[in-house]
């Protein structure tokens, strides 16, 4: 039954607004989606699969994809799809790498959705990459959704996966810094305990 403790969902975007609404975690840990909802805190993978295991709920399969980073954090969002255009739900320290509507024809056009907007504390323009999708319902038997355990193994199946490369290597060379003003949009409301600390070049 929902209620205060078991919030009903009924479309992508009020799952967002959950996950936007509650504080950023900054300990190294990772939690199942109860656990996140009890205790009303989430990083962006525990975010993530959060939201996939409500997607998943309003028909959706659970499915996450992984933006690769340099000298950053790398950023796991939960993927849905509607009427053939990919979308995606995160939870993100930063602003700017949440919400993504579903108007997306591949998962390359999701992932480059973030380019832009993927910077470091530096200012730096750090996406690199992006995974193909990690299905979910492959953890089912351990109970993924509910359990107490920490689902760090979660993560570890990214390295398994292929990725896929967004720039060459003149690309990378040519970036430029983000501008001053998007970059405090960004860290706006950020948790500074919880924010990747780059290497100045």
């Amino acid at each position: 039954m929902a209620g205060k403790d078991h919030p009903a969902f009924s479309s992508p975007w009020e799952i967002q607004r959950f996950l936007s609404a509650i504080p950023y975690n900054s300990k190294e840990e990772c939690k199942s989606p109860k656990r996140v909802l009890a205790e009303r805190n989430a990083h962006c993978f525990e975010g993530a699969l959060f939201a996939a295991s409500r997607l998943r709920e309003l028909g959706y399969p659970p499915l996450l994809m992984d933006l690769r980073a340099w000298n950053d954090d790398d950023h796991v969002i939960a993927l849905f799809k509607e009427r053939g255009r990919w979308g995606a739900v995160a939870k993100s320290n930063f602003t700017t790498l949440r919400f993504r509507e579903p108007v997306y024809r591949t998962l390359r056009e999701l992932a480059m959705s973030y380019f832009d907007f993927y910077f470091n504390t530096l200012g730096q323009k750090t996406l690199r990459a992006y995974s193909r999708p990690l299905q979910l319902s492959r953890f089912d038997e351990k109970n993924w959704t509910e359990t107490e355990d920490d689902l760090e193994y979660i993560g570890d199946a990214f390295s398994k996966l292929p990725y896929y490369e967004l720039l060459d290597a003149e690309q990378v060379a040519r970036l430029v810094e983000v501008d001053g003003d998007l970059l405090k949009a960004g860290l706006m409301g950020s948790n500074p305990a919880g924010l990747y600390v780059p290497e100045a070049e």
